[in-house]
C-alpha cells in the first residue's frame, strides 16, 4: 500500500488510546475506490475494553451515543458488547480531518478465540478477506494464517471438481455471509462478487502460498493457467474429505460430530483426539455449511441488537439506510 494511504488510514489512531491490534478492512481497501466519502471501517483489539472505553469516553466522548454514556458510561457500553453482541462495540460516522470513520472494539482474547475457533465467526471473517493491519503488538496477522487455512478447507469442501482460482476467493468470501440477516435487505446482492473482483491481487497475496501448500499435500492441483488467474482441481472421493474436515476450527469439527458422529484416536504423542466421522463428502459439506450459516445468523442478528442499542437511534437509522440505499442500487 502506498506509503501516503498507509499514513492517512493510521491518522485515526493518533487521537484515540493505544490499542494492541488495529487492522483497517473494507470498500475503503479497494484499489479502484476513490470516494472519498466512504466510510473507512476499522477493528481494534484493546486488552480491557471498558479500561479503554473509559479512557476515550474523557478523550472523545462525543465518538459515543450520548444515552448510553448518560445511562452506564464504559461499564454499560462492555456490556451491551459481551453481554447482547458479540463482544464488539462499534462507533461509526467519526469525523477526522474530513474523513468519516467506523471502528469497532474488542477483547483481544475473543479477537483470538475467535480467529483460531470461529467462535462467533464474525470477526474471523473479516480477517479471512484482506485487510491493511497498522498496529499488531501480538502476530495476530501471523496467527490468522491458522483462519485462512480452515477457510481454504471450508471452502474446497463446497466447491465442485474443477473451479478458477476467482472462484475459490468467491467461495472463501461467502463463507461469513451465510445466513448473514443483512444479506436479506441491507447488502449489495453482488457483494462476495465486487469483493474478489476489486481486491483479487490482494487475495492472491493471502492465498496463493497456503494454496501451494494444499497443492504440495495432494488436497488440490493447480491444473492450468486461465491469463491472470489459475484454474484449480480436487479429488472429490472420501479420502480427500477426510482430510479437509480435520483442518477445520475446533468448534466447528464439534458441532459437525454431534450431527455426523465423532470417533476418538490416539495422536503421535499418545493423547487422545477426538475425530468427525465422514462417512459421506456431500453429507459433512451440506453439515458443515448448516453450521457455519447458524453461526452467522446468530451473529449477525445479536449484534445488529448490540449495535442499534449501541450507536443510538440517529445514527442506527443513517447507517442502515446507506446500507440499504447500496443494496437497492444492485437489485436494480
Amino acid at each position: 500500500m502506498e506509503k501516503e494511504k498507509k499514513v492517512r488510514l493510521a491518522s485515526l489512531l493518533k487521537i484515540l488510546p493505544p490499542v494492541e491490534f488495529c487492522c483497517v478492512y473494507g470498500s475503503a481497501l479497494h484499489p479502484n475506490n476513490y470516494d472519498k466519502s466512504t466510510m473507512v471501517d476499522y477493528i481494534l483489539g484493546v486488552s480491557d475494553p471498558m479500561q479503554w472505553h473509559s479512557q476515550n469516553l474523557i478523550m472523545n466522548g462525543h465518538h459515543y451515543a450520548s444515552l448510553m454514556v448518560y445511562l452506564g458510561g464504559a461499564k454499560l457500553i462492555t456490556q451491551v458488547a459481551d453481554e447482547i453482541g458479540v463482544g464488539v462495540h462499534f462507533n461509526p460516522f467519526v469525523s477526522v480531518n474530513g474523513e468519516m470513520f467506523k471502528y469497532g472494539v474488542v477483547r483481544m482474547h475473543d479477537l483470538i478465540e475467535d480467529v483460531l475457533n470461529w467462535k462467533t465467526f464474525y470477526l474471523s471473517g473479516r480477517l479471512q478477506k484482506p485487510v491493511q493491519i497498522l498496529v499488531d503488538n501480538l502476530d495476530i496477522g501471523n496467527l490468522n494464517s491458522i483462519n485462512l487455512k480452515g477457510a481454504i478447507s471450508a471452502a474446497l469442501l463446497l466447491l465442485p471438481a474443477k473451479f478458477t482460482e476467482e472462484q475459490l476467493y468467491a467461495k472463501v468470501c461467502s463463507l461469513s455471509y451465510m445466513g448473514d440477516l443483512r444479506m436479506l435487505f441491507a447488502e449489495d446482492r453482488n457483494k462476495v462478487k465486487k469483493i474478489v473482483q476489486g481486491q483479487f491481487d490482494a487475495f492472491q497475496t493471502m492465498y496463493k502460498p497456503l494454496l501451494e501448500e494444499y497443492a504440495a499435500k495432494g488436497l488440490l492441483q493447480f491444473s492450468s493457467s486461465d491469463g491472470h488467474q489459475a484454474v484449480m482441481s480436487q479429488d472429490c472421493g472420501l479420502s480427500v474429505a477426510r482430510s479437509l474436515v480435520p483442518s477445520l476450527p475446533s468448534k466447528v469439527q464439534s458441532q459437525m460430530g454431534m450431527k455426523l458422529g465423532e470417533k476418538t484416536k490416539l495422536s503421535e504423542s499418545g493423547r487422545v483426539i477426538r475425530e468427525v466421522v465422514v462417512g459421506s463428502r456431500d453429507k459433512a459439506a451440506e453439515c458443515m455449511r448448516r453450521v457455519l450459516r447458524q453461526k452467522v445468523m446468530v451473529s449477525s442478528a445479536k449484534q445488529a441488537v448490540s449495535s442499534l442499542l449501541a450507536v443510538g437511534g440517529i445514527n442506527a437509522v443513517n447507517y442502515l439506510a446507506n446500507k440499504m440505499e447500496k443494496a437497492w442500487k444492485s437489485w436494480t
